[in-house]
Parts: C-alpha cells; sequence; structure tokens
C-alpha cells in the first residue's frame, strides 16, 4: 500500500490552523517528528543515520504501556508555519518510509 502525501499535507496543514486558531505560536521552535516501525523487526538505526544525514537530531523511545516503541526526529530551530512544518514533514517521512516506518504525527514545545 502506497503512502498518501496528499492527505498527510492536508492534515498537516489543518493541525497547524487550529494551533494558530487556539493562541499565538512561537516563530521558531525544535519541530519533533514521530515514527513507528513496520511490521516485523524494522532496526530503527539506518534510519536515524539517514535522518541525521539530512540534520535531524534522533533518538529512539522504547515502547511503553500502551505507547509503541518510536523514532522521534527533531529538526532544531524550525521555523514554524503550516507550509515550513509540511516541507521538513514531508522530507522526513519520505526517508522514514524507505526504511520501513510509517509517520505518526510531529508536535513542538513552546517555550
Amino acid at each position: 500500500m502506497s503512502h498518501d502525501f496528499d492527505t498527510q499535507k492536508a492534515e498537516t496543514l489543518s493541525a497547524f490552523s487550529d494551533l494558530q486558531a487556539e493562541g499565538p505560536i512561537p516563530a521558531e521552535a525544535d519541530l519533533d517528528l514521530f515514527f513507528l516501525p513496520g511490521a516485523g523487526d524494522t532496526d530503527w538505526q539506518p534510519l536515524a543515520h539517514a535522518l541525521a544525514d539530512l540534520g535531524f537530531v534522533t533518538q529512539w523511545a522504547e515502547a511503553e504501556g500502551d505507547e509503541p516503541a518510536t523514532l522521534i526526529a527533531t529538526m532544531p530551530d524550525q521555523i514554524l508555519s503550516g507550509t515550513a512544518i509540511w516541507m521538513v514533514e514531508e522530507l522526513a517521512t519520505r526517508t522514514a518510509l524507505e526504511f520501513g516506518f510509517r509517520p505518526d504525527g510531529w508536535g513542538f514545545a513552546a517555550e
């Protein structure tokens, strides 16, 4: 099954719009993207190296309780706009899919 980038983009732009409606958003922040392993035992380290080559800082979060194991890819000091987030998200998602991972959202912490 192929990935639906159009739907993912629409969801990202809608989510960002919803965040803007809730109140002010910082001009930039560290943007966290979350990726879940696909079926089977998917090794996260090759993806982490590939994302690091693209400028992401990565960490692996082991499964805890109901939370699945997750690769967190952070783009430091990212400009926050719907389009800017989507550009980074699309690049990381295309890379993740090559390594058997699927996207599971994004977020940032306002400082």
